[in-house]
């Protein structure tokens, strides 16, 4: 990894970069699959099953007997885990629940909110190198809660053509209504269109590879919503030399393991912890299964030491991370001043891991600096808010000149005449 030290502003853009690849030839590539499955449906998704995950699928769809078998592999003690966890995480997102209020913003005229969950949505659980089974919690949970009335979920399977138990066990748990053998392009792409087997959804939802993004981009330009524009993952730590080494070091690999193009990030104002902590990475690192992956994620992560505390939340602002932690001894206070960011975790007993389990707030955030437009999913993310009026026949007369007036001067005459022809018509009674 590099370190910076007291870099000039002009340098910034350059350190705040992440690792792009040149996604020109990826878009035309993806686009033609992507015609491929909307006008041959099933067929072409077992073909492209078949020649991407090297696996022939028969039935595209988990069967009951098949899902409730690998609810039964899974151990007691994981099973207990996902459901304590799928617990917080409905405690959280119930907690984003808004009371419908009428307002009545003239006298006679009273305007409302009704959210209503979007009736069919689809979630995406990537399951290239490890089985996301949290992802599969942090998308159906609050999905359940907004009164979704049909969740479904595409997930690639192993060679031997089966889902990961655990990924059918939280499946199940958070109350997912059908899951399909997809992965990749195949999988948006039937969601996004529909085949025989798989339905059309709404929205989707979820992380993946440059392919699924890639995918999640097209799809959304006419055919469906999608949650938001996602990279690979990242995390910026703010440390000082209250830090504890071992703590900015784990949570620095806890996210570099996520695949080779994750970048961690570490902000500090004391130059002196740079090489305790990059000891400390170096020996963690070397215990790690995926050390190798997770190697390749530190080539291009960085350490970046600032001047004063107006550069180290400017420049993190402007980085805009997926995930924060903030473990320096003013995290509170610094906390505050964070506007741009996905998911902050404050204090040295918080790690980033917390949050992309069981502690309740929601994982599938925004990358590559849409934290600065975007949020995290939430409830809302699963909700439509559609808007009522009821004006009573004194309401418009309160209110009926100023729409006249705003309707005349932009010269829509129509609009003037559907206020004005009640008017006269009360004027009568």
């Amino acid at each position: 990894m590099k370190v910076y030290e007291y870099p000039p502003r002009s340098q910034w853009a350059e350190i705040t970069a992440r690792p792009h690849l040149d996604t020109s030839s990826l878009h035309i590539k993806v686009s033609s699959i992507l015609d491929d499955i909307r006008k041959r449906g099933d067929a072409a998704l077992k073909e492209y099953t078949l020649q991407f995950d090297k696996t022939e699928l028969e039935n595209l769809q988990v069967g009951k007997k098949e899902w409730d078998k690998g609810c039964d592999l899974v151990s007691p003690e994981l099973k207990k885990a996902i459901e304590t966890a799928r617990d917080n995480i409905a405690k959280f997102h119930a907690s984003q629940t808004l009371e419908i209020l009428k307002t009545e913003t003239t006298p006679g005229v009273v305007c409302w909110q009704k959210p209503v969950g979007i009736e069919k949505v689809g979630l995406y659980i990537p399951g290239g190198t490890a089985p996301l089974f949290s992802t599969v919690l942090m998308l159906a949970v609050p999905a359940h809660i907004a009164g979704c009335r049909e969740i479904i979920m595409c997930t690639p399977c192993g060679k031997n053509g089966n889902v990961h138990p655990a990924v059918l066990c939280a499946a199940r748990i958070a109350g997912v209504d059908k899951i399909f053998k997809l992965g990749g392009i195949q999988a948006i792409g039937a969601m996004a269109y529909g085949t025989e087997s798989v339905p059309k959804v709404y929205k989707i939802f979820g992380p993946g590879n440059q392919y699924v993004t890639a995918a999640k981009q097209i799809v959304s330009l006419r055919d469906v919503a999608i949650d938001m524009p996602a990279g690979p993952s990242e995390v910026a730590i703010i440390a000082d030399k209250t830090s504890n080494p071992a703590f900015v070091a784990s949570d620095f690999l806890s996210q570099a393991e996520h695949g080779a193009d994750s970048q961690s990030m570490l902000f500090t104002l004391d130059a002196d912890i740079v090489s305790p902590i990059q000891t400390e990475i170096e020996r963690q690192l070397s215990q790690l299964h995926r050390k190798e992956l997770t190697g390749k994620s530190l080539e291009h992560s960085k350490i970046v030491v600032l001047k004063n505390r107006e550069e180290l939340i400017e420049i993190t602002n402007e980085y805009a991370p997926e995930h924060l932690i903030i473990q320096s001894k003013d995290y509170n206070e610094l906390g505050e001043m964070i506007v741009n960011a996905g998911s902050v975790f404050l204090g040295p007993y918080t790690p980033e891991s917390a949050g992309d389990y069981a502690s309740g707030t929601n994982h599938t955030l925004p990358t590559s600096g849409y934290a600065k437009a975007y949020s995290g999913v939430n409830l809302d993310s699963f909700i439509r808010k559609i808007t009522f009026q009821e004006i009573t026949r004194e309401g418009l007369k309160n209110l009926g000149k100023t729409i006249e007036i705003m309707a005349a001067n932009e010269s829509l005459d129509a609009h003037k005449n559907a206020v004005s022809i009640r008017l006269s018509s009360s004027n009568k009674k």
